[in-house]
């Protein structure tokens, strides 16, 4: 079975989370029988050139996985021929918003079946940004019949629900959800009570709330390290975030790394007592899912598959305001060591009773295969 699969960007750094993750983990787990052809730009997600690739033609990417990184000029020309060159049993559409790489598939690429991941996209928090924007791109899609015509995938019952919602109870659904990309567990980090090691792995952009994170932290009187790693999605923001940390306490200092490889990953993790995320909206969380299985626990929003957190001491989930992400971080800096160790074990736990492989193998036969 051959699955071509359009997407914007794919694997040019790591992004602890968003749809590039969700492809790579799909493809690392599930690829008994298939053989992946993936379609995206030669741009990394802020416009920089990617570098170390191989441009208009396949490349190999791993024994059963090829990548065109397609140029600007003529996109949708090439995108479609090569979908009809190749006549893949499967086109599947990761995302919406993007005319080459979303629409042009969607509405003239033929496959014998074809699936539209939204991503976390139809979230009300990802609607949001861009709101008018996305709204009479939507509109657009729904005149032209692309829920009639194509699969959505939801990768869980919520997600499924907002698909429903905005094209309509008949649309065709099916629910797969995401993998997540294991991290080794590690021992517990020495912890001191009144020091705290915290970081954060994603987009800087609105939606991860980096912002009220630093705000936060002008409430806390611990000792706090936070490392933020992750490119600049939003410069306006970022430049807002700088502003604040100039103004943090000297018992707070904040460090920003850049971008992150891939296999660095698990050795920042070592270096960390928790992770912190309170983002507004979040279809998976693949770095919180990462932080997790590596023992680290979360801090973040109730709006993400990883809620109950506190219950199964493997974190703590908080309303998105200034004073509870700084109740938050207080709670952790102020544990002593074995107090700590009981989140590290539960965050261990807490992530192989959410990361069911066989449950999520079965679920993409049925999206992919049309079986179980």
């Amino acid at each position: 079975m051959i699955v071509f699969i359009t997407i914007p960007w794919f694997l040019p750094a790591y992004r602890a989370g968003g749809p590039i993750q969700s492809v790579a983990n799909l493809i690392e787990n599930f690829n008994a029988d298939i053989e992946y052809r993936i379609f995206c730009g030669d741009e990394d997600l802020n416009g920089e050139p990617l570098t170390g690739i191989v441009k208009n033609e396949w490349t190999n990417y791993n024994p059963y996985t090829t990548v065109w990184y397609a140029e600007k000029d003529n996109v949708s020309d090439v995108v479609c021929k090569e979908i009809a060159n190749i006549k893949p049993d499967v086109l599947y559409i990761v995302g919406l918003f993007s005319w080459h790489f979303n629409v042009v598939p969607m509405l003239f690429c033929k496959a014998d079946r074809k699936i539209i991941s939204v991503r976390g996209m139809l979230h009300p928090g990802a609607l949001s940004q861009k709101h008018l924007k996305k709204r009479l791109f939507l509109t657009g899609l729904k005149i032209l019949g692309v829920a009639s015509k194509n699969i959505f995938h939801a990768t869980d019952e919520i997600e499924e629900q907002f698909i429903k919602n905005e094209f309509g109870v008949n649309t065709t659904t099916l629910v797969a959800g995401n993998f997540a990309k294991n991290i080794a567990a590690q021992l517990p980090l020495e912890k001191i009570a009144g020091d705290l090691i915290m970081v954060t792995l994603a987009l800087i952009s609105p939606m991860k709330n980096h912002l009220m994170v630093l705000e936060a932290l002008k409430e806390c009187s611990a000792n706090i390290k936070y490392n933020i790693y992750g490119p600049v999605k939003d410069e306006t923001y970022w430049q807002k975030c700088k502003a604040v940390i100039t103004e943090l306490p000297t018992n707070i200092t904040v460090q920003y790394h850049g971008e992150i490889a891939p296999d660095s990953v698990a050795e920042v993790f070592r270096q960390q007592h928790v992770f912190a995320m309170p983002s507004k909206s979040e279809n998976f969380g693949h770095a919180i899912a990462e932080s997790l299985s590596a023992g680290k626990p979360v801090i973040t929003s109730n709006n993400t598959p990883w809620n109950n957190l506190e219950l199964n001491s493997a974190g703590i989930n908080t309303a998105t305001d200034v004073q509870s992400i700084a109740n938050a971080i207080s709670f952790f800096a102020m544990l002593n060591q074995s107090e700590y160790n009981r989140f590290v074990t539960g965050s261990k736990l807490y992530s192989k009773q959410n990361n069911q492989t066989p449950e999520k193998i079965n679920a993409y036969k049925k999206l992919f295969f049309g079986e179980i």
